[in-house]
């Protein structure tokens, strides 16, 4: 498929679903109702379901959704292994435990996010740690730290999970699960800015990762630092998903699946698949929040992701893809 066509696809499927998504709820409006609305003129309850409940949702999801398809894109390029998820570098464990904490402790709930995200970047700091020798950043040590320390603060959370109060189990779970419920401006304001600078540099980076993706003696010799690079690359990465994972708790199956149908649409020049993961990333999650609100009990966002994506990712690795989906 054409790299241009396939951006004018994913941006005209994204359109549409904002606008599938501000008419539908508890209270459904048609077209006419959400443009008066839009322009502040019609029903004084429209007005305040649009500006203060979907409008807020919406662009949220658009944030979380683009930081992990683009973090996805720039770890499975970084590590040259399509299997990678913002989550392979311990990002969802050191949010998890740090948010589970104060949720079952019932401490400093309001700063819940900025914990949540102090924790992701902590855990992934160590793991990058644990990846490091004495020749730069090893993508297999690396690997086999993220999976190593996500096993054993699973663990501690599994701990923290049984020591607590019923009540206190049933909100963490729905934070572990991920949800955009609830989601307003303070969340958006809070967090874009750093997603959106982030967003920035992952395209900026796209052409550093090509350059990896010839092997490392080619890049090398192409004057490319091997360590400053990953550590660029892996750093961007960590903050796109640790702030998403801040704003809506952790959401999985996007950053794996999405650049996995991206490259699989336009091939391996991540000059393409890094913008075009952000672009699909915001289309699936916006998608799968509209799905999430349409039966009778609202489900978490987090739960429809994975029944989404875990099928086509099976459909995927039936089709005996390659580590890099080509």
């Amino acid at each position: 498929m054409q790299r241009a066509s396939l951006m004018g696809i994913l941006g005209a499927g994204l359109v549409i679903t904002i606008l599938l998504s501000l008419g539908q709820g508890s209270v459904d409006m048609g077209l006419q109702e959400v443009w008066q609305a839009l322009w502040h003129q019609g029903p004084e309850l429209n007005q305040t379901i649009l500006w203060d409940l979907r409008l807020p949702r919406i662009a949220a999801a658009l944030l979380v959704g683009s930081a992990l398809g683009m973090s996805g894109a720039l770890l499975q390029g970084m590590l040259r292994n399509g299997l990678a998820d913002p989550f392979i570098l311990g990002i969802s464990a050191g949010a998890g435990l740090v948010a589970i904490a104060l949720l079952t402790l019932n401490i400093f709930l309001s700063w819940l996010p900025v914990a949540a995200w102090v924790g992701a970047v902590l855990t992934s700091a160590l793991v990058y740690r644990l990846g490091h020798t004495a020749n730069g950043i090893a993508v297999e040590r690396l690997v086999l730290g993220g999976v190593a320390v996500s096993s054993l603060l699973g663990a501690v959370q599994t701990t923290l999970l049984l020591l607590s109060d019923d009540g206190r189990i049933q909100a963490a779970l729905n934070w572990l699960i991920g949800s955009l419920n609830g989601r307003g401006w303070t969340e958006v304001v809070n967090a874009g800015p750093y997603i959106g600078g982030a967003l920035i540099a992952g395209c900026l980076l796209s052409r550093n990762i090509n350059i990896l993706n010839l092997g490392d003696e080619l890049a090398v010799g192409l004057g490319v630092s091997l360590t400053r690079s990953r550590l660029l690359i892996g750093g961007i990465a960590t903050l796109l998903a640790a702030s998403a994972v801040s704003m809506a708790g952790l959401i999985g199956f996007v950053g794996l699946v999405v650049p996995h149908g991206v490259r699989l649409l336009v091939g391996t020049d991540y000059r393409w698949v890094v913008p075009l993961s952000a672009l699909g990333g915001a289309w699936v999650l916006i998608l799968a929040d509209l799905l999430a609100r349409l039966g009778a009990v609202e489900l978490p966002v987090g739960a429809v992701t994975a029944l989404l994506g875990s099928p086509l990712f099976i459909w995927l690795l039936y089709r005996r893809i390659s580590p890099l989906g080509v």
